[in-house]
């Protein structure tokens, strides 16, 4: 079993690049236990293993595609990492490349990814050089053909001869996790309503969205469940998705920093999972 290795604290300067580093060696047969602690590292284990639990490919959920918006973080451009310059794709639709994937696990797990999400070694998803993050990938083991679907949060891995990084969990799935490496096709899924704000200034945040929806009605029904919980306007913004109108609906303007907290804390209460904050 070999596990590889997202970046090194050192690179986590760049904007939360926590990415992945040198792969360790082989680790077949070895377990957390026999994992010494780091004195000079942030992460508790020197080798990145399998995690205590295993898992079946039967248990491994793979990722829903959904319109997350692209934001700057994560997605600083350029960036160097082992004196290699990397440039994040401006336009990464209908992406498709063949490459080797590694993977990553245990001694990553619970630490941030390179846009601040938690890693989850039992959650499909990935890391990749260039591809903005987040946004969702098909992922096929070109030695037996099985698929999924991850969502693209880290960078990594930095070998040239690698092209992507899958978590534990999407390695089981793929049934490679024991090899270590598999020859893989990486190929970008469009979703329908990405808002691109890499290119914008974050201040104090105005706007929280709550969800896009295909059908207008949908929207007005989660409109009026809002507005009833929330001390902030709540409205619909149409766009065009090239497919049609979405129909999103967002709560705001919110200028006051206390309010907006307060404002999302209610939402949560009520069990609302909300998009990134807007501006």
């Amino acid at each position: 079993m070999t596990a590889h290795y997202p970046l090194a604290a050192a690179v986590a300067l760049l904007l939360l690049l926590c990415a992945c580093s040198t792969p360790p060696p082989d680790l077949s047969g070895t377990d957390v236990s026999d994992a010494k602690p780091e004195t000079s590292s942030r992460y508790a284990i020197t080798q990145d293993i399998a995690p205590l639990r295993p898992i079946i490919a039967e248990d491994v959920v793979e990722a829903a595609p959904r319109p997350d918006p692209i934001l700057a973080s994560g997605n600083l451009s350029p960036y160097s990492v082992n004196g290699v310059s990397y440039e994040v794709l401006e336009d990464h639709h209908n992406y498709k490349e063949q490459g080797i994937a590694s993977w990553y696990g245990a001694k990553f797990d619970g630490h941030k990814t390179s846009n601040g999400e938690r890693y989850d070694l039992y959650q499909a998803s990935a890391a990749h050089k260039t591809l903005p993050i987040p946004c969702y990938v098909r992922v096929t083991n070109l030695n037996n053909g099985k698929d999924i679907v991850v969502r693209v949060n880290d960078r990594g891995p930095f070998h040239a001869e690698r092209l992507i990084d899958l978590s534990y969990a999407a390695a089981v799935k793929l049934d490679y996790m024991s090899q270590g490496t598999a020859r893989v096709e990486v190929e970008v899924i469009n979703v329908v309503g990405v808002e691109d704000r890499r290119d914008v200034t974050y201040g104090i945040y105005r706007y929280l969205q709550l969800g896009a929806f295909g059908r207008e009605k949908v929207a007005q029904t989660l409109q009026e469940k809002l507005q009833t919980l929330v001390s902030a306007p709540v409205f619909i913004s149409p766009v065009d998705s090239g497919g049609g109108l979405l129909y999103r609906v967002r709560v705001g303007p919110v200028d006051d920093k206390e309010h907006f907290l307060a404002v999302q804390e209610q939402l949560e209460a009520h069990g609302y999972s909300m998009g990134q904050p807007l501006p």
